[in-house]
Formats: C-alpha cells, structure tokens, sequence
C-alpha cells in the first residue's frame, strides 16, 4: 500500500499567508502604477484655470471703472469697486433687479421639476412598459431634438398673443414644462438600472403601475434625476432668447434685464460684469449645496450597477 503524506496544518496556514502576501504586494503595484502623474495633474490644473478665468476676468473688470477695460496698463489685481457697481445694478429702476431675480429663480424651478417629473414618467414608461408602437414614438420623441426652437418662435407668439400671455412669465414657462432629451435620459437610464425581476415582484405584491413607478422607479432614477434637474435649471436660468421676444421690460429674467445695461449709447462694462457676477451667484451657490448630493447619488448609482 502505497503511503500518503500529511502536510502539518501550519504549514499549510504558512503558505496560505505568504500567498495572499505576494497577491496584495503585486496589488499595491498595480494601484501604484495607476495612479496618475504630474502629466494628468497638470492637464486638469490647466483645465480648472482656463475655466476660472472668465470668473476672474469678469471680476477683475466689475471691479474698477469705466476706464479699466480699455487701460493698456490694466492691472491683473482686482479693484475695489465691485460693491458700489453692484449696488448700482441693484438700483438701477429700469433693470428691476429683484423682480427679474425672482422670476428667474420661480420659472427655473418650476421648469426643472415639472420636466424632471414628466421625464421620469415617460422614460419609465419607455423603459419598463410594453405597449405597440413604443420604439418608434420614442424615435419620434428623440427626433424632435433635431428641430431648431427658433423654427416655432413664430407660432408661439402668435399663440401666447392670442391667449394674452404675453408679458407674463407663463409664457416662457409652459413652453419648456416637457424635454424631449430628457425623455431621452431617463429611458437609457432606467432600462439599466431597473431589473425587471423587482417590477413583476411589486406586480405578484399587487402594486398598481403608479405604485410601482413612484417606489421603484423614482428610487431608482434619483441620480440621473439629480443630473437632469440640475442641467435644466441652469439651461432655463440662463435662457434669453424667447424670454426676450415674449417678456417686457415690466416682468423680465435676470438676463433679459441685465440685457438692459448695454442699451444706453455709453456702456459702462464694469456694471455690466459686476451684474453678470451677481446672475451667476445663485448657480454657484445651488452647486455647493447640490453638489455634494449629486455626487453621491452617482456614486451610489454606479455601486448599484
């Protein structure tokens, strides 16, 4: 009979730990090799710098006078007017700085959520919905991002006049309450996120559709949510072009009002830029507290994936 021969156990827990060793030390020098150099590093430092500087740049002029933009021998170090050409934007009567701020923080908002709600029902439907005809009403959907909006200026105007909305901040409101890119977003989104095995779950639970939308899917659709909620309101905040044709002097956004400053024959530049730092304040301030969230839901988001 042929003899076998035992491994003592420690022996055994010896190799096992000079294994696992050798894998976390060939680990650490995978991690450590792909790590990033100075090369990336200062690629994005360039990046950071060339998308601050048109901040600087408009501060820099926002805070001297109306001769600094046109001194050769500007300096690069900020002066001390920005809060008087703030308070003169401010004040000034025919900008009517905190009724346009307020429409454009109401419409933004309303805009934002109304086209995050809207987006998320039609791309679950999209997603998660068999019924006949779905691919291609959702080609036609994706389609009509193809259409230029200055094609339908026209007819709008003409409709809004006739019902007598012009002037009134509804006008720029029901236009944009639906987004077709959005539609687009949120059905790539939850044919990825969603299992089909938790929606017929909630159906055997006797969940209604609704039911099964709104605890399964605005659940679920919370990051790419916070993406398009985030993306509209800065699009809509920043909108000039109809806010102009159908708004007046009396109701304007904060651009169309800003707008106003360059309508004189002499244009004082650093009023102009102080206002435009004042418009961009709210952004910055919606991404500090936004951002963090939004980067969680991202990241959890791609933990779930």
């Amino acid at each position: 009979m042929s003899s076998v021969t035992r491994v003592p156990l420690h022996v055994e827990d010896d190799q096992i730990t000079r294994e696992e060793k050798r894998a976390g030390r060939r680990r650490a020098r995978r991690i450590r090799g792909s790590r990033p150099g100075w090369f990336v590093y200062g690629s994005l430092g360039v990046v950071l710098a060339a998308a601050l500087f048109p901040f600087y740049w408009s501060f820099l002029i926002g805070s001297g006078d109306s001769s600094t933009i046109r001194d050769p021998n500007m300096s690069w170090l900020p002066g001390g007017n920005f809060l008087e050409n703030a308070a003169s934007v401010i004040n000034n009567p025919a900008v009517n700085f905190w009724p346009a701020l307020w429409n454009s923080i109401y419409s933004s908002g309303l805009i934002a959520l109304s086209v995050v709600f809207f987006s998320t029902l039609a791309g679950w439907a999209f997603a998660k919905l068999r019924f006949r005809g779905s691919r291609w009403l959702l080609v036609f959907v994706v389609a009509t991002m193809a259409v230029p909006m200055q094609l339908g200026v026209v007819p709008l105007y003409i409709l809004f006049s006739d019902l007598g909305w012009t002037g009134q901040i509804g006008a720029i409101i029901v236009p944009a309450l639906t987004s077709a890119f959005g539609v687009f977003w949120m059905t790539q989104y939850l044919q990825q996120a969603v299992p089909d095995e938790l929606i017929e779950a909630a159906r055997v639970d006797g969940a209604s559709s609704f039911r099964t939308f709104w605890t399964i899917g605005v659940t679920a659709a919370r990051p790419a949510a916070a993406m398009l909620g985030l993306f509209t309101f800065v699009s809509a905040w920043n909108n000039f072009f109809w806010p102009f044709i159908v708004l007046d002097r009396q109701n304007p956004t904060l651009p169309v009002a800003l707008s106003l400053l360059q309508s004189n024959y002499f244009v004082d530049y650093s009023i102009v830029l102080a206002g435009v730092l004042l418009a961009t304040i709210p952004l910055l301030i919606l991404f500090v507290f936004v951002g963090k969230q939004l980067v969680s839901g991202i990241m959890a988001g791609a933990v779930k994936g």
